[in-house]
């Protein structure tokens, strides 16, 4: 042993080692297996730059993308019975619950805001699949009755994005009660003469697709959203019939009648501000923050 063996050798390879870097730094496209920078993908509102592919976002994340300014109010939604049928399979139900809001940051799989989208007053409400796959439970039918009559209230058009793989099944028959109970609610807009636009993400199946999510004046939806109810290889077993490319996924829904738009992510709150104020029968929005001319003034020139 030396100076050569104890200092200069050990200061050689820590100038030449590999810094580590941390993991959090990149997130995988899911689509094209780029890697993606996390800032660079939060400021494109978690769309792949190389691909376009739509990557799921959180509803809070979306409310500071669709408000003005990032600025909106929560809606307060009553609690449910927790664990009313004090179920377990591997997990107890209260545990998987803890587990779900301890990733998400959130108490329950959807959120409800109001506030201003192109200066236009709106409530919003948005199902976050990262929360036990956004699975349609008994908070989340209060969450959509809390915006109806939110809504109807203020007289405001409600918007709806939906992401979800079906009812909840540690709630059993009670999950699946909020597909009437969520009918109801979207009806008690209709009575008032209100908007209801429903933008459906990736993925929203099951229940959902059997009720609030398909019950829309406008239904919009993202570019490759799976959308449907049961499982294609569900319903190939069925039919018995190999299915189509692309089928359940949103551009070919659009080709079939089932929605009436396909809408990328940046143009979001363009779109929704334009058909909001449509059917509201209001003036169209004006681009920027300048006022709009004077009818004399315009004329004059």
């Amino acid at each position: 042993m030396n100076w050569i063996t104890n200092y200069v050798r050990p200061r050689i390879n820590s100038l030449f080692s590999r810094r580590e870097v941390p993991e959090n730094l990149w997130r995988k496209c899911d689509e094209c297996g780029t890697m993606l920078f996390h800032r660079e993908l939060t400021e494109n509102q978690n769309v792949c730059t190389n691909c376009d592919h739509h990557m799921a976002i959180t509803p809070r994340d979306r409310f500071d993308a669709l408000f003005d300014g990032a600025i909106y109010a929560e809606v307060e939604v009553p609690e449910p019975i927790a664990d009313p049928l004090h179920f377990r399979d591997q997990k107890k139900y209260p545990d998987r619950m803890k587990a779900a809001q301890k990733k998400t940051g959130e108490k329950e799989a959807m959120l409800v805001a109001e506030g201003e989208i192109g200066r236009t007053s709106v409530v919003v409400a948005a199902q976050d699949f990262g929360f036990m796959g956004g699975s349609m439970s008994m908070f989340v039918g209060n969450a959509i009755v809390a915006a109806a009559e939110r809504a109807v209230e203020t007289g405001r058009p409600l918007v709806l994005f939906s992401a979800a793989g079906g009812a909840r099944m540690q709630e059993g028959i009670l999950g699946l009660m909020q597909m009437p109970r969520t009918t109801i609610a979207i009806e008690m807009l209709k009575e008032a003469g209100l908007p209801y636009i429903v933008v459906l993400t990736h993925p929203t199946t099951g229940g959902v697709t059997a009720s609030y999510a398909m019950l829309g004046d406008v239904h919009i939806a993202e570019p490759n959203a799976l959308i449907g109810f049961a499982g294609a290889r569900v319903i190939e077993q069925t039919i018995r019939e190999t299915l189509p490319e692309g089928f359940q996924r949103a551009e070919y829904l659009l080709e079939h009648g089932m929605l009436d738009r396909v809408t990328h992510r940046k143009n979001m709150k363009d779109e929704l501000v334009t058909i909001i104020r449509m059917l509201t029968k209001q003036t169209p929005p004006i681009k920027g923050d300048l006022p709009a001319p004077e009818a004399e003034a315009a004329t004059s020139e």
